[in-house]
């Protein structure tokens, strides 16, 4: 993990592919909490080490070795890293650097936002082993870019270039590969830069929300506003807004 202003850049650094063993999935949870702990820190950048793999999937060496039910604890506790992804108070970009293929774009799909190298290739290949996804991949594709289109990537296994990714939703941008860096850094800074209270407000009503019915969604969303509005950050931002001033966050 390395600082760039209020932003952490945690690089997965696993040669020959940065595939995703246990070890390294202790590593990012200790990164996580070590950017949750820095309230001076209001972003974070994810990716891999290298120009050709942001993580190339999961360790199978790995699973050969644990067994079924070791692979089973193993997998449980992936799909919990994801979702403690998902409940961080800051908000996570994946900068996918190449090939984020199985575990690699589970984890890029955990993020909050994706920004992809034109030269990058995500896929779900599990089925090609006779296995499924088993981070998120059935559940979050689906919810990213549809049933159909999502069942179309976890049935065939195929891989798709970062021009079909944009276009299915499954990124936010493409950029070129010496630009990754620049624009992610550039993006997470202006993230970096919100009312952290509001930021991890907005987190937690749509991930909670989207998947109840709309009027429970919208109860939510009711509660975290009344939360966010009774907040100093909130009477400074209206204030700043009134008085055509930058405001100056608390995160109180």
């Amino acid at each position: 993990m390395e600082r760039e202003g209020q932003v952490a850049w945690i690089t997965i650094d696993h040669p020959p592919a940065n595939a995703l063993s246990r070890a390294v999935l202790d590593g990012l949870r200790s990164a996580f909490a070590l950017v949750e702990q820095d309230s001076s820190l209001g972003a974070a950048v994810l990716t891999g080490q290298g120009e050709k793999f942001f993580v190339a999937g999961a360790d199978i060496s790995e699973f050969l070795s644990l067994g079924p039910e070791g692979t089973r604890a193993n997998i449980a506790d992936g799909q919990l890293l994801t979702l403690e992804m998902e409940r961080q108070r800051f908000p996570i970009v994946a900068a996918i650097n190449g090939f984020a293929l199985g575990g690699g774009l589970e984890l890029a799909m955990a993020c909050d936002l994706r920004l992809a190298s034109s030269r990058a290739k995500v896929g779900q290949p599990e089925v090609l082993l006779g296995i499924i996804p088993g981070w998120g991949g059935t559940q979050r594709l689906p919810r990213l870019v549809g049933r159909g289109r999502a069942l179309e990537i976890l049935l065939t296994g195929e891989q798709i270039d970062a021009a079909r990714a944009l276009e299915l939703g499954l990124v936010n941008r493409v950029v070129a590969p010496d630009q990754l860096r620049s624009a992610a850094q550039e993006l997470a800074a202006q993230l970096a830069q919100q009312a952290p209270l509001a930021v991890a407000a907005i987190k937690r009503a749509v991930s909670g929300g989207l998947d109840q019915p709309l009027a429970d969604g919208l109860g939510l969303e009711l509660g975290e506003f009344d939360g966010a509005f009774r907040t100093a950050d909130a009477q400074e931002g209206i204030s700043a807004f009134v008085e055509k001033r930058q405001a100056k966050w608390s995160g109180r």
